[in-house]
């Protein structure tokens, strides 16, 4: 299993969000895999509609192209998987995106499952995402955090404050049994909510990364 490589590509173009994700990554990764980061370049710094999320896609599935020789795995980590359909039709390596992974996770054992996020302009792409992973019973919605997206990145701690009011009201209003915080670049701050909950705060890259460790090595 020795020099495993998983790439991880980030449809947003922001080279520091690719730092860390991709440390975020690593921290999640086994021994014998290592992880790389590969940055869009025509896309937004930060995604935040269903137009510039399906614009990314071509992109996404080119930077897959360009590494498809040193590469044992691709993850897409952008929340609504731009590019990982064509990948998946296009190479023969094992890919998956954040959001189909953590969902799959989330809604382990029968859990009814929320997503809370900044985004609000993605809600049908969000939405979609479960219909399409056969999962829609078990999904119990989307709630946003308040506040502008890009202001909410700016400020860490108002970012994970907004983001906890969306994991209460996914719980208290919605009855989710598990919470994803839905978006790459929201890495850290899902990382941070975690030990808040009592029920499972969903990180979508650890589990992207746990993802495509299984596919690589099945």
């Amino acid at each position: 299993m020795a020099g495993r490589r998983i790439l991880l590509i980030n449809p947003n173009s922001n080279g520091a969000t690719t730092a860390m994700m991709v440390s975020i990554a690593k921290s999640a990764v086994v021994d014998g895999f290592d992880i790389d980061g590969a940055t869009a370049t025509r896309a937004p710094m930060m995604i935040v509609s269903a137009e510039t999320l399906d614009a990314a896609a071509p992109e996404v599935e080119e930077i897959a192209r360009a590494h498809r020789n040193s590469c044992d795995g691709i993850i897409v980590s952008a929340f609504g998987d731009p590019g990982l359909a064509g990948i998946k039709a296009e190479l023969k390596l094992p890919a998956v995106g954040i959001g189909e992974s953590s969902m799959l996770e989330a809604a382990e054992n029968g859990r009814r499952f929320g997503v809370a996020t900044t985004t609000p302009l993605l809600k049908a792409k969000i939405d979609a995402l479960p219909e399409a992973l056969g999962l829609r019973s078990r999904y119990t919605g989307t709630r946003f955090a308040g506040g502008d997206p890009h202001e909410l990145m700016r400020d860490p701690a108002r970012l994970r404050a907004a983001l906890a009011g969306a994991v209460e009201a996914c719980i208290t209003q919605d009855g989710a049994e598990a919470i994803i915080i839905g978006g790459g670049p929201l890495g850290e701050a899902a990382r941070e909510l975690q030990p808040m909950f009592a029920v499972p705060v969903i990180a979508p890259i650890p589990a992207a990364v746990r993802r495509i460790i299984r596919l690589v090595t099945a």
